[in-house]
Parts: structure tokens; C-alpha cells; sequence
């Protein structure tokens, strides 16, 4: 600027403006998330690091970038969660992960069912070897038999009697946690020990930190806590796992958190989907609120899966692996995993008012939770099973690698299409090398067929002139002419349709 720019005019900001830059990881990534106590294969025992290591080719194969893995913690036995939430477990019960702490150690500490540190370094390393990061699951909760209760009773809030109450998130009730105080006499004692935890995951080779209900925390925490580690490792990459009021999504992406979880996971018709996305890439948030839109998670099974089959789960994954830079599936999405807790036609009145406050729209008619969730049980997946859509992520995640368009968010622009069941839209790389057309079905019950108007002169493509164009699943070419285009979408056999235009084509 100083040997380039004309300088005759120049005025000085009297405000000192800050910028943040983070690594590419932090805008384009494809994320699995994984429960690696259920990676093995013999019924009601934890699988270990080595069984996550044997699958880790696999799920680079699949294409991905990230593998998140839910605590790996020692897990509390006072108040252990059963089966399917059950207050009493039953002997053999593992626990659910997120209540962290026993006398085996506590945040810093691994679960001995899984294997040691050094097992741990190990499969940080193979996947790195493999072009994957391992993602670790921050959740700032103790169980009542976590260490810190006994050796830092003053970072906890008792009651008169000597008891410690448990967590709640109303209507949710978590039995088997109990919450720190962050505001306690030794606040910094507390403070430095979480940031120091972080750092600890850090020397481990961890940089990318999925937070758990970061909403429940105080903010000034937070920005104190990610500015702290940033200052000494800045790769680390925040995600916010905060299904709460879009202000208070929008402080914590203010607050320093790179990422954050959507209301993607709702938004599931045409007009849902056009003005989330346009407030979101157009509006003030596009300035500092990165979305990972993440198809579904261990506390998450949305009604539009239950319900769609086998064409919802394609349909669900394009829409976030091309509307966003930044996705995730948790396991069990590629197998169209989808058997929701019976019963509860209606939703219980008090979960029913909390989601209107949050989201503003009517709840959804069922419970969005798995049944016989591995939150709280040792699973077995046969990842092969009949049905699945692994082959779907792979040539999807590879068209997402090869295609710069895809690698942005804010370049999002939707196409005119009548039908209101097809969703279009566009994306063009910042050197406009690279377009993207997507076509989207989002009725999983029904095919549909309808005109998209593409923005030619946006593609450098004459009004009359032919150009050619390559679809993602398929690898199909074909040949075109004119702004309007037909497409036939059948939910059963091409829910999605997804070009690149041929480069020959751009005048």
C-alpha cells in the first residue's frame, strides 16, 4: 500500500479495528463426528484408539477432514446414566461421555476402556498421515465424582445440607452432571485450569475444539478463555454447539468462536431454506458467524429423516455439503440410522414452549432422539449395511475438494425455479474459474419437474451460445443452450442434481 496507493486524500480511522484470520480449515472441512467406544465389533464392550485407527482409512476414503470425537474421558459412576436415559443403570452400563470425571482422572485424563495417551497420540497421528484432524469434544461438566469436586470444592455450589445439585437445561434433566460456578471465590484458579486443559489437548496435537452448550456459560469467559489460547497456539479452531436464540449465537460468534451450529437442522422447505440462508450470508452475522451445518447430532434426530427415508438422508446431505463451506454427519447418518424413542405423538408442553421461544416456529410433531442412543450405551455399527449412502459422501466430498466454489459461503445465490419443492442455486469462485449449479428436491416422497433459470451472464456464457455441463454424481456431460433449463428430480433415483460448468464453455 505504502509504495503502491495514491496517498493525496488520506484520512485516518480514529478507531483501531481488530481482524482475526484463521486457516482455511476454519471455511471449508467436512466434519464426521464419531463415538469411538462404538467403533469396535463385539457386542456390549467399548471398542478402543486401535478401533478407531482401523477405521480411519475408511473415513478418509469417504472423503473427510475431520474426525469429532465426543468426550474421551474417565466417565462418572455416581448417578450413572442407563440405557435410553434411564436414571438407574444397570451393571455394565457405560455412561453417558458427557459425564465427565471419576476416580480414573478427569478432563485431562483419557478412559481406560479406550486405551492410554499414548494410544491417543497414536491415532492423532495416523490421521494425520491420512489428511484427517482430530476434533475433541470441550464440555466444561463434571460428573459428582470428578476430581476437581474433591480437590476444588469452592468451584462448585452446594447446598445446605452438603449435596451438589445437578445439571438441568429445562425440560432436559442430567442426573449424572453437575455444573462448575464461574463466578466462584477462586474464579481465576478456575478460569487458568480450563484454559491450561485446553492447552494440555493442544500439546497433544489437538487444534479444532467442539464446544459443548457454550450458551450456558458465561460469555466474558469465553472470549477470555479463546483469546488466551489463541495467543499461544493460533490454528485452534472453536466450534459452538449452541441450539439457542440467534442472539445469543451471534454474541458467542462475537465473543471469538470460529464456527457454530444452525438452525439448518429445521429448516427443511424451499422458503425456510431462501430466507435462513439469505440472513445469514447477507445479512450483518456474514460478517463474523461462520455456520457448520451439521445434518443431525447425538441429541438430534429431525422429524424430516424419521419420516423421508432413504431419499431424505441424500437430499439433507447435499443441501449442507454445498449450501456451507463447513458440514458434519455424526455416525449412523451414512447408514440412514433414523428409529426415533417411540411415542410422544404430541410434544410434552414445556418442551413444546421452549421451542417456540427459541426458534419461533411450531415444534415438530415427534421426539428428534434416537432410540437406543450410544450416548448412553456400547453399540455395534455394520457399516456396510444394506441401504446406506456412503457412496453418495465420497463422490460428494470429492466434487467439494475439486470445486473452489464450493469451498465459500458467502457466494451463495439462488436460482428462480416455480416448483416450490425444487431449491436452485448457484455458486461461483472468487476468480470466477469455477461455477457450481445445484438442484435440489425437497420432497423425499415425490418427484418433481421444473424450469431453473441460470444467471449466464454471471458465467461468462453469450445468451445464445452453447456450453457444456458436468454432474457431480454421474459425471454426465451435456450440452446446453439458454437461461432456462428443464429438471426432472426423483427422490428414489436422483433426489439432487449438481454441475460444474466445463471450463471450455466461459468465453
Amino acid at each position: 500500500m505504502v509504495r503502491c496507493q495514491q496517498r493525496g486524500a488520506v484520512a485516518r480511522y480514529p478507531r483501531e479495528l481488530e481482524i482475526i484470520v484463521d486457516r482455511k480449515a476454519a471455511r471449508f472441512a467436512a466434519w464426521y463426528e464419531m463415538f469411538p467406544r462404538s467403533q469396535g465389533s463385539t457386542a456390549g464392550k467399548s471398542a478402543t484408539f486401535d478401533d478407531c485407527i482401523a477405521r480411519l482409512p475408511v473415513i478418509a476414503r469417504l472423503g473427510f477432514d475431520v474426525v469429532y470425537l465426543v468426550p474421551i474421558h474417565p466417565i462418572g459412576r455416581i448417578n450413572r446414566k442407563g440405557k435410553n436415559n434411564a436414571t438407574v443403570a444397570e451393571p455394565g452400563d457405560p455412561g453417558s461421555p458427557y459425564a465427565i470425571g471419576s476416580a480414573e482422572g478427569g478432563h485431562r485424563a483419557v478412559n481406560p476402556e479406550l486405551g492410554t495417551l499414548s494410544d491417543f497420540h497414536r491415532l492423532v497421528h495416523t490421521a494425520e498421515a491420512l489428511g484427517i484432524e482430530v476434533a475433541l469434544d470441550f464440555a466444561v461438566q463434571c460428573a459428582p465424582d470428578h476430581p476437581w469436586v474433591r480437590e476444588h470444592p469452592e468451584w462448585f455450589r452446594f447446598r445446605p445440607d452438603g449435596t451438589i445439585k445437578y445439571a438441568e437445561n429445562p425440560p432436559k434433566k442430567y442426573q449424572d452432571i453437575v455444573n462448575v460456578d464461574f463466578y466462584n471465590p477462586d474464579r481465576a484458579g478456575l478460569w487458568e485450569e480450563l484454559r491450561d486443559t485446553i492447552m494440555f489437548w493442544v500439546g497433544e496435537g489437538v487444534r479444532t475444539f467442539r464446544v459443548d452448550n457454550p450458551h450456558t456459560k458465561p460469555l466474558p469467559f469465553w472470549e477470555w478463555l479463546i483469546r488466551e489460547v489463541k495467543a499461544r497456539c493460533p490454528e485452534v479452531i472453536f466450534l459452538s454447539e449452541a441450539f439457542t436464540r440467534p442472539k445469543m449465537m451471534r454474541a458467542l460468534a462475537k465473543a471469538g468462536f470460529t464456527q457454530s451450529y444452525t438452525y439448518f437442522t429445521w429448516r427443511n422447505t424451499k422458503s425456510e431454506l431462501t430466507d435462513y440462508l439469505t440472513e445469514l450470508t447477507q445479512g450483518p452475522e456474514r460478517e463474523y458467524f461462520l455456520p457448520n451445518f451439521f445434518t443431525n447430532t447425538p441429541d438430534i434426530l429431525p422429524v424430516f429423516l424419521q419420516q423421508g427415508g432413504r431419499a431424505a438422508f441424500r437430499i439433507r446431505l447435499v443441501l449442507a455439503a454445498t449450501l456451507s463451506g463447513v458440514y458434519g454427519i455424526y455416525n449412523g447418518f451414512e447408514l440412514c440410522e433414523n428409529t426415533p424413542v417411540p411415542g410422544h405423538e404430541e410434544p410434552i408442553a414445556s418442551e413444546q414452549q421452549e421451542f417456540i421461544e427459541l426458534y419461533g416456529d411450531t415444534p415438530p410433531p415427534a421426539r428428534e432422539e434416537y432410540l437406543n442412543s450410544e450416548k448412553y450405551e456400547y453399540k455395534v455399527w455394520d457399516w456396510d449395511r444394506p441401504g446406506n449412502i456412503t457412496e453418495d459422501i465420497r463422490m460428494l466430498n470429492r466434487f467439494r475438494r475439486d470445486n473452489p466454489a464450493l469451498q465459500e459461503f458467502l457466494n451463495l445465490r439462488f436460482l428462480d425455479c416455480a416448483d416450490p419443492n425444487i431449491l436452485a442455486y448457484t455458486k461461483i469462485s472468487a476468480d470466477m474459474a469455477n461455477t457450481v449449479i445445484v438442484a435440489v428436491n425437497l420432497d423425499p416422497h415425490a418427484a418433481h419437474e421444473g424450469e431453473i433459470e441460470l444467471p449466464l451472464t454471471e458465467f461468462g456464457v453469450a445468451a445464445d451460445a452453447e456450453f457444456r455441463i458436468e454432474e457431480a454424481f454421474t459425471q454426465r456431460v451435456v450440452t446446453c443452450r439458454g437461461a432456462r433449463q428443464r429438471l426432472y428430480l426423483d427422490p428414489e433415483i436422483n433426489p439432487s442434481m449438481i454441475f460444474r460448468l466445463l471450463p471450455s464453455a466461459v468465453a
